[in-house]
C-alpha cells in the first residue's frame, strides 16, 4: 500500500482546530477554531470524499484517532449531508493507531500499533492494496517523514492567517524536498497541492 497524507493548513502552517471548538482543540490556549469548516467549495469537497472512498485502510495518531472515534465513530450518514462516503470509509475500512497509550479502542475495526511502529507500518505498507490514508495527526507525519515512511502528502491549503496554534512543521526541524504532483485552487480560494518526498532539499553554496 501507498502511504499518503492528507492535511489542512492555514497560510501560516496552523493544523490545530480545522473543525472546531473541542477540547482538544483548544488546547494550549487556542482559541481560533473551526477555520475550515465551509470554506472549500464543491469541488473540494468531491475531492476529499473521494480521497477518503480510496482508502484501503486508515493510520492515526492518538490525539486524532480520539477526536476520529468521538465524532465520525458514533454520526450516521443522516447525520453528515454531503460527507457520507467519508463516514462510510471511516467506519467500514480498518483503522491503525500508532500508541504506546492507547489500550482497547472502543471503535469498531482498530488495531494499536503499541510495539516498534516502524516495523509495524512498514509491514501494514507492505501489504497489498491501494493506500494507507493519514488524516490530521501532525506529531505522526512528522514522525513518517523522519523515517522515510510516506509516498505522498496532500495539504489542503485554506486561505487565513491564524497567527496562533499548532503547526504541521515545527519552527525548527529536519529539511525535506517535495516534488509537486498536482495542484488546483477552488472558487473559494482553498488551494489542494499532492507532493511526494523527494529527499533533502539543494543548497546554494557560497
Amino acid at each position: 500500500m501507498k502511504l499518503t497524507t492528507m492535511t489542512q493548513v492555514t497560510i501560516d502552517g496552523v493544523m490545530q482546530g480545522n473543525g472546531g471548538a473541542s477540547d482538544e482543540d483548544r488546547r494550549n490556549g487556542f482559541e481560533r477554531g473551526g477555520w475550515a469548516l465551509g470554506k472549500g467549495d464543491n469541488e473540494t469537497k468531491a475531492f476529499i470524499n473521494q480521497t477518503y472512498q480510496r482508502a484501503d485502510a486508515f493510520l492515526f495518531g492518538r490525539r486524532t484517532y480520539e477526536l476520529f472515534a468521538g465524532s465520525w465513530g458514533s454520526l450516521t450518514v443522516q447525520d453528515v449531508p454531503g460527507w457520507e462516503p467519508v463516514m462510510r470509509a471511516l467506519n467500514t475500512r480498518p483503522k491503525y493507531v500508532a500508541s504506546a497509550t492507547l489500550a482497547d479502542p472502543a471503535w469498531s475495526g482498530t488495531t494499536v500499533l503499541s510495539d516498534d511502529p516502524a516495523t509495524a507500518v512498514a509491514d501494514l505498507k507492505a501489504k497489498p492494496g491501494g493506500e494507507l490514508q493519514v488524516h490530521g495527526s501532525g506529531t505522526l507525519i512528522r514522525w513518517l517523514l523522519k523515517h522515510d515512511l510516506v509516498d505522498e502528502m496532500t495539504l489542503v491549503v485554506v486561505p487565513v492567517v491564524l497567527g496562533q496554534g499548532a503547526r504541521l512543521f515545527p519552527d525548527a526541524g529536519p529539511d525535506l524536498a517535495l516534488d509537486l504532483v498536482e495542484s488546483r485552487v477552488d472558487s473559494n480560494g482553498v488551494t489542494i497541492q499532492v507532493f511526494r518526498p523527494a529527499g533533502r532539499p539543494q543548497y546554494a553554496t557560497a
